[in-house]
């Protein structure tokens, strides 16, 4: 598994500062967890109850899954074009997982954040990583299974693994529960019970708009 060095030039360009203006204080929230755990379902429900955020849209060289759609699930690039982006420098982080690539648009989250607009993206956990070196200031939250045993479940379910790769997630997981620390909050993802997970994001947010010094992502 690889992971691209971190981009220092959007780091000097992001720099925090304080304000006490609420409507100039642009949240990068990044959700993270397991394969498996929930999140694209969780941004699903998010987007169809109207959450006021951008949804950055990642880039993938894996195979699109029957009920994906390009440009809105994922941007599904051949690995001549993702290589392309990499040679310039077109994504905040990158990584091979899975012996897939998958990686975010770096301009897509400037100029969004530039405009003031709350914005969320989702990675793994090795992208959350290399985007909090970045971007530290952002919001970093981590989506937890109830069990071991629940994450195989919805994993089986899913039927998009063979049997090899089902065990690789399932051991990759136990090993990214153990960088908890890395984040800013963990919520419990229980089986159909979506609308919980969201409300939970929401206290995130409106506590972190709360702040008396709010620390904010700026150009």
């Amino acid at each position: 598994m690889s992971c691209e060095v971190p981009d220092r030039s959007v780091e000097s360009k992001l720099r925090s500062k304080r304000r006490d203006d609420k409507d100039s204080r642009p949240l990068l929230v990044v959700l993270s967890g397991p394969s498996g755990v929930g999140k694209d379902a969780v941004l699903a429900r998010m987007k169809k109850l109207g959450r006021p955020f951008h949804y950055v849209v990642t880039a993938t060289t894996r195979p699109k899954r029957v009920q994906e759609t390009n440009g809105v699930d994922y941007h599904f690039l051949s690995r001549k074009e993702f290589q392309k982006k990499i040679d310039k420098h077109q994504f905040l982080e990158w990584a091979n997982v899975y012996g897939n690539y998958y990686g975010v648009p770096k301009d897509e989250i400037t100029s969004v954040l530039s405009k003031g607009v709350d914005t969320i993206v989702k990675v793994d956990v090795q992208g959350a990583a290399t985007i909090k070196q970045i971007l530290p200031q952002a919001v970093f939250i981590f989506l937890i299974p109830p069990s071991v045993e629940e994450l195989e479940k919805r994993l089986q379910k899913r039927s998009s693994e063979s049997s090899k790769d089902l065990a690789l997630r399932l051991e990759k997981a136990k090993g990214e529960l153990k960088s908890l620390p890395l984040f800013d909050y963990v919520i419990t993802s229980h089986p159909n019970k979506l609308d919980e997970v969201i409300s939970r994001i929401d206290a995130i947010v409106a506590a972190e708009k709360c702040l008396v010094k709010p620390v904010i992502v700026e150009f």
